[in-house]
């Protein structure tokens, strides 16, 4: 059986994914957490703040509604 190659997203999804993380990071900076303190609050594990703030990888909505919950904040401002 022939793997299945996934085609990278397009840049603008990928400058988006950045955009998205930079938005979580400040929000998380403002609520003067740690990631490890977002990961525990969320029931996620680190690495996956890491890719999520850095844009590395695609984010579950279900992770993304942990998170804007987790730091008292509604999705829209972070995925606006």
């Amino acid at each position: 059986m022939a793997a299945c190659r996934q085609t990278p997203p397009p840049a603008r999804v990928l400058d988006q994914r950045r955009a998205i993380g930079d938005r979580i990071r400040t929000a998380r900076l403002e609520a003067a957490i740690t990631q490890e303190t977002l990961a525990e609050r969320t029931g996620l594990d680190r690495k996956t703040i890491v890719g999520t703030e850095s844009g590395t990888h695609s984010t579950l909505l279900d992770h993304l509604l942990l998170i804007a919950r987790a730091l008292g904040r509604p999705l829209a401002d972070l995925v606006r």
